[in-house]
């Protein structure tokens, strides 16, 4: 199953699959564990992650186990992890991917990226609580974070450094910046049929930047979706697609995505979900289905964090 993924290649020369496995959607303890070691056995690569998740621990324990019993060894496995708003500072960066490095139980990251261009002031307490209450916004300025992230592929922690939750003109100032020395490998944004982001893959495309779609299934079960959110896998399209090609919603949804020329980050802890997440490399859609599906953008985000909207920096206005 495997050698069923293909890969991008990176402006950092290093492969990059394109079905990830996402580990964000239940940070419930205990849960996270079973279900990376589930998705490794059937044909995972690329596992993405974040210090801000809690779920470092279990991933890192899900890895040591399943390059113990021969299944992969590190060298197949792309492991990427994220920089939180509370250590922009670039005296902090090293000491947070050190962090991550420890909870995964890694000598190295094959990707870092910085999660949000947002900075916020140090408080233990935001771990895993996305809420105004426990954030209060710094000055820091992420072209300096992102020198300090530059920093950890000269000491051998990270193999290539992105951004994710950017928007066009952030990005276009971090590729600007005078001093640059290593351009982001990777954007991760949300990307969905009701949210197609066009203008941006563009951009990245012409920029020789990769772009990694979260929440590529409309965020069923995010804990900051909105209640009230459309369900996508439900759209009449999606499921008459489905039923068209004798495959699941969800599936639909991948393969258009990967279709559209970036990777994907589903996230499940159910074994037969995370299965058939990864079947999806048997069929591909029509130009007709890819226009129809494409059709349906509206420009809504399923993970808005509008209680954000006052930072300086907030990507989303």
């Amino acid at each position: 199953m495997a050698s069923a993924v293909p890969s991008i290649r990176l402006n950092t020369s290093y492969s990059f699959p394109v079905l990830g496995f996402g580990t964000f959607a239940n940070r419930k303890e205990g849960m996270m564990l079973p279900a990376v070691k589930a998705a490794i056995s059937c044909g995972y690569r690329h596992i993405d992650t974040a210090w801000y998740y809690t779920t470092e621990p279990e991933v890192g324990g899900a890895i040591k186990e399943k390059i113990a019993d021969g299944t992969v060894t590190r060298d197949q496995l792309f492991v990427t992890s994220k920089l939180w708003n509370t250590f922009h500072e670039p005296s902090k960066v090293e000491r947070m991917c050190r962090d991550s490095l420890r909870d995964l139980q890694l000598d190295y990251l094959d990707l870092y990226l910085m999660h949000w261009p947002m900075g916020h002031e140090d408080n233990e307490s935001s771990r895993g609580h996305f809420t105004q209450a426990t954030f209060v916004p710094t000055d820091v300025d992420y072209l300096e974070t992102w020198q300090a992230m530059e920093d950890l592929i000269d000491r051998g922690l990270v193999r290539s450094i992105g951004v994710a939750n950017f928007n066009l003109g952030q990005l276009e100032r971090l590729l600007n910046m005078p001093s640059i020395r290593y351009q982001p490998a990777v954007l991760q944004i949300e990307v969905t049929p009701y949210l197609t982001n066009e203008e941006l893959l563009e951009f990245c495309s012409a920029h020789g930047t990769t772009v990694t779609g979260y929440s590529p299934l409309g965020g069923p079960n995010m804990i900051y979706t909105p209640s009230n959110a459309p369900s996508l896998m439900e759209n009449p399209r999606i499921v008459e697609t489905a039923r068209k090609c004798d495959k699941t919603p969800a599936q639909i949804l991948l393969r258009w995505g990967i279709q559209r020329g970036y990777a994907v980050i589903p996230s499940s802890v159910i074994p037969q979900y995370i299965t058939e997440n990864v079947q999806v490399f048997d069929f591909a859609l029509s130009g007709e289905d890819m226009k129809k599906i494409t059709s349906l953008n509206r420009n809504y985000r399923f993970n808005p964090t509008s209680q954000f909207k006052d930072h300086p920096y907030y990507p989303f206005k």
